[in-house]
């Protein structure tokens, strides 16, 4: 038996293009002699749709599409297709379900069990789960169909209590000699080695083949990474899909000899490179857009940014905007044109020192008598601001935002000015990462960005001889501290007794929880992390919740 796995990037709510693209990839997969053919979890309309799926009239879109799929693949192999569901008795509730579709009709349907709601999951915000999972017979095999999380509960692998329905002892107990897993389970750097091992674990534990089918592509803040896998019943791989980009994969389970098994960079910053540049392409074409602008300050930030949206995007669709003020240094100039050169995109210069002198001529009386300070400061970068959205209103650019994870986390940075943007390309990369993927691009790829730019130190040049560490700790330690508060929960006792010193964490801590509504109005950004800013954080923003130092 041959099956086929659709490795798919769909776009949602796009039922015509995301119809077209499942019966190309099964008549492709059919033409290689596949037997039966699965998409990825809910790859109708798209994971995450998010409240579309409240709409009515989207739901009888998603069923319109099953049934159109179903027809323009009756000569083709049989499909399990994703999609929602809602079944003739039961109007009202609706399943994220596996449709079982041959000869042009649905034979048969299959739900997901267990219904995930944490980190950026909220699925039983939209969907019913189902009791059990199910099997059907095809060519004298069983097979089991579940969906993304029904895989996730395992007792023994994760050692604690599953609780409830174990969905993949059940499909066990009813016979099932190969398990189908419709996903779309989304990046994070490191998580695809916990997910494959936990996936062989179980192939081994109920001594089947375990094939996992999952989404690719950009979705808003998401990225999906692909790498369809297959296990055979000792836990071992027999094929693997590209990663980061679309694929059709046809193994055959009758005679499972290992091949097709592309070689995988699972390195941190390898991962984040082709995470960042997918989520950068997608986000930034899904929304019909096709050329980008960013401004270019010298520094770090903005030129792996700009590196992100070349290799996205092709340089020439990619505009860098040099505003220099009366603080920018002579670097600032050079290095930003020297980035430019090395990647090939667009420049153009705005100085905004008479800019500045205005906004002072206009604010001279009412702050007569006070010395200037942060607020002039925030001026500059809020000018440049409303020239990088002037020119992508103009020109019909996205406007990307540079900012990074540690500024974000910290409220090192200024609403309304250099955290506008659609995109913030960088705002779940730590600074210290930031450095470690510029470095691993340059090693694999030439000098992509200036030495000049890598050593220099890092300021926002928002005064004369300002720099980033009079406000802040060495990166290298805030990073530390930022991971432990934000991504693991640390408590401020905790942190400290990790040996950093008090002071340094109760300040740290409290700027990330002043900074809160600041990150409200940032834009999305790409997850990577375990823990992003965004819809899988959800703190108050009028609270208690200060530390003082």
């Amino acid at each position: 038996m041959k099956i086929g796995l659709l490795q798919l990037n769909p776009i949602v709510c796009d039922f015509e293009g995301n119809a077209r693209g499942i019966v190309q990839a099964c008549m492709e997969a059919s033409g290689k002699g596949a037997d039966i053919c699965v998409t990825p979890e809910m790859a109708v309309i798209g994971y995450p749709a998010r409240d579309l799926l409240l709409r009515e009239d989207i739901l009888e879109k998603c069923m319109q599409s099953v049934h159109r799929i179903a027809r323009e693949t009756s000569g083709m192999a049989p499909l399990l297709l994703g999609s929602p569901w809602r079944f003739p008795d039961q109007q009202e509730q609706v399943y994220n379900s596996a449709c079982l579709v041959h000869k042009g009709h649905v034979i048969k349907i299959f739900s997901k069990v267990l219904l995930p709601e944490y980190d950026v999951f909220d699925e039983k915000r939209y969907f019913c789960a189902a009791e059990a999972p199910g099997v059907f017979e095809f060519q004298g095999k069983v097979i089991g169909v579940s969906i993304c999380e029904d895989a996730w509960n395992d007792e023994e692998f994760w050692n604690r209590p599953g609780g409830g329905v174990d969905p993949m002892q059940e499909l066990a107990r009813q016979g099932a000699e190969i398990i189908v897993n419709m996903s779309a389970s989304p990046f994070g750097i490191g998580k695809h080695r916990i997910r494959q091992a936990m996936m062989s674990s179980l192939a081994v534990k109920y001594g089947v083949f375990f094939l996992f089918c999952n989404q690719v592509g950009g979705f808003d803040d998401l990225v999906f990474p692909g790498r369809s896998t297959v296990f055979g019943p000792e836990g071992d791989i027999i094929s693997r899909g590209r990663q980061f980009e679309k694929d059709v994969l046809v193994v055959d389970i009758s005679s499972p000899a290992k091949r097709d098994i592309p070689e995988h960079d699972y390195d941190v910053p390898a991962e984040a490179w082709q995470a960042l540049v997918l989520g950068t392409r997608d986000y930034v074409r899904k929304s019909g857009f096709s050329r980008v602008l960013l401004g270019l300050s010298g520094g770090m930030d903005s030129a792996l940014t700009a590196a992100v949206a070349a290799d996205a995007l092709g340089p020439e669709n990619v505009t860098g905007v040099l505003m220099p003020s009366p603080h920018s240094s002579a670097g600032s100039i050079d290095d930003s044109m020297k980035l430019a050169e090395c990647l090939g995109i667009n420049t153009c210069i705005l100085p905004i020192s008479s800019l500045m002198q205005g906004f002072d001529k206009a604010l001279e009386d009412v702050f007569a008598g006070m010395q200037p300070d942060v607020t002039e400061e925030n001026i500059q970068s809020r000018i440049r601001g409303n020239l990088l959205m002037a020119m992508s209103n103009k020109w019909g650019d996205m406007l990307l935002n540079t900012g990074n994870k540690s500024e974000l986390a910290v409220g090192y940075c200024t609403i309304y000015g250099d955290m506008a943007g659609s995109l913030a390309v960088l705002a779940d990369v730590p600074k210290t990462l930031v450095y470690d993927i510029a470095r691993w691009l340059n090693t694999r790829r030439g000098q992509v960005i200036p030495e000049v730019i890598i050593n220099k130190v890092p300021s926002a040049e928002l005064r004369p001889g300002q720099k980033d560490r009079d406000s802040l700790p060495e990166y290298d330690i805030l990073d530390k501290i930022l991971r432990l508060y934000v991504e693991r929960g640390a408590s401020v006792e905790d942190i400290c007794a990790r040996g950093f010193e008090a002071g340094m964490v109760h300040k740290v801590i409290g700027l990330v929880n002043k900074s809160e509504f600041k990150r409200y109005q940032a834009p999305p950004g790409i997850k990577i992390t375990e823990a992003a800013f965004g819809p899988g954080r959800r703190m108050p923003l009028a609270s208690r919740c200060f530390i003082k130092g």
